[in-house]
């Protein structure tokens, strides 16, 4: 006997209310078993995996790509019990959508029934408007549907920019990710005083510590020994000696933090995200490499919880891997402070009198100047230069 079970948007985390319809993986008919991802949905945090009741058959989609939904809106509905429709009946299948009730067209022998403009869209990009839901009149597709539809490809929710031979330029909605990152740092750059100090880092001392113990290291943990356990370490001492670079303001209150819940820059598929390694200070090297490497994993994956995202108290950002020589990091709100790394490259510096080639690296502190002064942001970043420049001074914390 079988059972319909709406399918709706769950609690979505703290200060999250809505989220947009990023992508089905399922189409009304096809089988579905239970706890099958079916929707993902795009927050301004994260994307949310929401999966089936039962094992049955989706029976309709309430919710088409692009749409804005809210917590306990109905995405859609499920048999539970039921039966797959056939691939024989599924070119003239009839579908829910929020526009309308739309009939799924054969593309074989349908397609001229789409307008010039549609059919060539459909033809140029070599897409199946039988995967599409139409809005337009009488459930007609529209060039609007199409080009929404081929925003947000099948294994990636980040708008793809497919740009036409005949044309020279693509307007395409920006993700609710990619909003909310525009509205949190034009919130950072009109709430803050921002300013920005630099040094430079010799990083031969770190180089050679690599290379004596990443062999051992790596057989022992199964980690890879990278630079940024080593900066996340120099940064929880230079913040215990300078902890208003770990505060916030609230209203017209400081909040001194007396944890070390580091945030780790990351660039994703979809934009820029912050996971954060929480009380990194109780953690050693290798936990610090694992953690960083299993959130740079959901991150490519598009598995960040929002947990994985929540809090921090102070960011580092590496610009480096992309070649980045020097630039100034804005702040993640409502931290006070970013650290932002840099490309390694061998330059000559003087060295007791003597010019001696070195890897050298950039770094930048970003601060909030409301919180915090020029002494303290330069005394914090001469203590992120000694504390790599010098190892053993991370593990004797002095």
């Amino acid at each position: 006997m079988s059972e319909n079970r709406e399918v709706k948007v769950p609690p979505l985390g703290e200060s999250v209310n809505e989220a947009t319809v990023a992508r089905w993986t399922k189409q009304p008919g096809d089988a579905v078993v239970a706890d099958e991802v079916l929707v993902e949905l795009e927050t301004d945090k994260v994307t949310l995996e929401i999966t089936a009741p039962g094992r049955g058959v989706l029976k309709s989609i309430t919710q088409a790509l692009g749409t804005t939904v809210s917590i306990g809106s109905i995405l859609g509905v499920v048999e539970v019990g039921g039966q797959a429709t056939t691939k024989e009946n599924m070119s003239t299948k009839t579908v829910s959508t929020p526009a309308s009730i739309a009939t799924i067209v054969s593309p074989v022998t349908d397609i001229d029934s789409l307008s010039p403009a549609v059919r060539r869209l459909v033809t140029e990009t070599k897409i199946n408007p039988a995967e599409i839901a139409g809005t337009g009149k009488d459930s007609r597709l529209t060039k609007a549907d199409v080009l929404t539809h081929l925003a947000v490809s099948a294994n990636d929710v980040t708008p793809k920019l497919t740009v036409q031979s005949n044309t020279q330029e693509e307007r395409v909605r920006m993700t609710r990710l990619r909003q909310r990152i525009s509205e949190r740092l034009k919130y950072a750059q009109n709430t803050a005083a921002i300013l920005t100090t630099f040094n430079e880092v010799d990083m031969s001392a770190i180089n050679a510590c690599r290379a004596m113990y990443r062999e051992k290291f790596e057989k022992k943990y199964n980690v890879r020994l990278g630079f940024m356990s080593f900066f996340v370490k120099a940064a929880i001492q230079a913040l215990k000696e300078i902890p208003s670079v770990n505060g916030e303001i609230d209203g017209d209150e400081i909040i001194y933090k007396n944890y070390y819940d580091i945030g780790v820059a990351v660039s994703a598929p979809q934009g820029l995200v912050v996971p954060i390694v929480r009380d990194a200070d109780t953690m050693s090297f290798a936990e610090i490499e694992a953690k960083i490497g299993e959130l740079g994993i959901k991150a490519k994956d598009g598995k960040l919880s929002l947990e994985d995202m929540a809090g921090g108290t102070f960011t580092i950002s590496n610009g480096g891997v992309f070649g980045s020589l020097m630039s100034t990091p804005i702040l993640n709100p409502p931290q006070s402070g970013i650290l932002g790394m840099h490309k390694i490259q061998d330059r000559p510096v003087v060295i007791d009198g003597k010019i001696e080639i070195r890897p050298m690296m950039y770094v930048a502190l970003s601060y909030d100047h409301r919180l915090i002064d020029g002494r303290e942001a330069v005394t914090f970043l001469v203590r992120i230069k000694e504390n790599l420049e010098n190892p053993e001074r991370m593990l004797f914390e002095i």
